[in-house]
């Protein structure tokens, strides 16, 4: 069998099982929202403290991408999804016996948050990049991104149903025993070897970029780069930080609507299956969302589909404020925003790889994620503050809507190329 053949079966084994893996880490994260009335119900906390404690699952979620992306980087993937799929196991089987505002700051704050970035996507699409082909990396980021929204598909209801039927405690009990599902899964990452796969990748990456400038051209560094290097080079590049508030503003959108959509669905007086129903289309319709953004990606300019794709959200909460609250009505917006759910993802990591190669996508795609949960943290958190004082939602969406139209015009300035000064890759 030649070694172009053996290659590629590595490839698609590493990307089935990034997929399967986020699959149950985002599925277990975005139906959290399911759980905030009936512990509200049970426990008599507040729904500001549980959007607290939701919120700083949020921010600790994105504090650990750049962390455990740099811990993956050096050490190999499957070390850092095993040890969270425990931590993540353990916080979702003491959530029903800490039944306080600070036992769900320790669960959902941190315990479950921090587990479930272990197996997020900085370091689930960092382990397949540097096995692909530069022209591949999009669409491979894109597989990958729908198992995350396959994963909300499959949770929503099977969570609701589960709380319906024998409570909230057991759909906790359901999320730790499939945490633990990501252990066996991680174990197939170890037929990656990181530094061959490094080593190669930088050699490719030599081949490429003396093809395209040729011998006058100076030598590539990429592959002598440190870590620290590469970070004060990204971080002075306009492109690279456009791309953090851009990020910032998907993640406050992300993480209201995970929070708080359930709740004001029900506020409307809607049932708690529409609910869970519209959190499952919106994972549906984000399979879409992100193979096709994949697939676009390598063929138009990533910046431009990220414009679009923020823009698209403006107009959708505009159309879920304006038209009537029927369950048929919600679920055609669910299936509108499910497009553009996580569809940010692939041109997102896609132009990070084109920035900076991928020898530290881990890393610097974190970072980004971090920047992302900042936003989630607010979305969360003010969304819970919101209806405490006021009753309503209504002022968070339409900070929705400005920031996604901010995101869309931040987008347009960046540059999909290497940064000045540096030698420009086929990626």
């Amino acid at each position: 069998m030649s070694t172009s053949s053996a290659s590629a079966r590595q490839s698609t084994l590493l990307i089935t099982v990034a997929t399967l893996i986020l699959l149950i880490t985002m599925g277990a994260r975005q139906s959290t929202g399911l759980f905030v009335l009936p512990i509200v119900s049970d426990t008599g906390i507040g729904i500001a403290a549980i959007s607290l404690a939701l919120a700083v699952g949020q921010l600790v979620w994105g504090v650990v991408q750049p962390v455990f992306g740099a811990m993956a980087d050096r050490f190999g993937p499957h070390r850092m999804i095993i040890a969270g799929g425990i931590v993540m196991a353990i916080g979702a089987a003491l959530t029903p016996f800490l039944r306080s505002q600070l036992g769900l700051m320790l669960t959902f704050g941190f315990l479950l948050a921090a587990g479930a970035g272990a197996g997020s996507f900085s370091i689930l699409i960092g382990a397949t990049a540097r096995n692909l082909d530069p022209g591949k990396r999009s669409l491979a980021a894109g597989f990958i991104n729908a198992g995350g929204s396959l994963g909300q598909f499959l949770f929503a209801p099977l969570m609701q149903f589960i709380i319906a039927l024998w409570g909230w405690a057991s759909g906790m009990y359901a999320v730790a025993i499939a945490a633990l599902l990501t252990i066996p899964l991680a174990l197939l990452l170890r037929t990656k070897k990181t530094g061959t796969s490094t080593q190669s990748a930088n050699t490719t990456l030599k081949s490429e970029t003396k093809s395209a400038a040729g011998a006058a051209t100076a030598p590539d560094t990429t592959g002598r780069l440190s870590l620290s290097e590469q970070l004060r080079i990204a971080m002075r590049d306009p492109s690279y930080l456009y791309l953090h508030l851009g990020f910032f503003t998907c993640g406050f959108h992300v993480a209201f609507l995970v929070t708080h959509f359930p709740n004001d669905l029900q506020m409307c007086g809607l049932t708690a299956g529409v609910a869970a129903n519209s959190l499952a289309l919106i994972g549906l319709f984000n399979v879409v969302g992100s193979l096709s953004a994949g697939w676009l990606g390598q063929r138009y300019r990533m910046k431009n589909l990220l414009a679009i794709i923020y823009g698209s959200r403006a107009v959708l909460i505009v159309i879920y404020l304006l038209m009537p609250k029927t369950a048929l009505n919600v679920y055609l917006v669910a299936g509108g925003l499910g497009l553009t759910w996580l569809a940010t993802v692939p041109p997102t990591a896609g132009i990070i790889g084109k920035l900076f190669d991928v020898r530290y996508l881990a890393t610097l795609f974190g970072l980004a994620l971090f920047s992302h949960q900042i936003g989630g943290f607010l979305g969360a958190y003010l969304g819970g503050v919101a209806v405490a004082s006021t009753g309503s939602y209504q002022w968070v969406w339409y900070a929705d809507i400005a920031l996604a139209l901010t995101a869309a015009l931040l987008n347009l300035p960046i540059r999909e190329a290497k940064p000045v000064g540096r030698v420009a890759a086929a990626a």
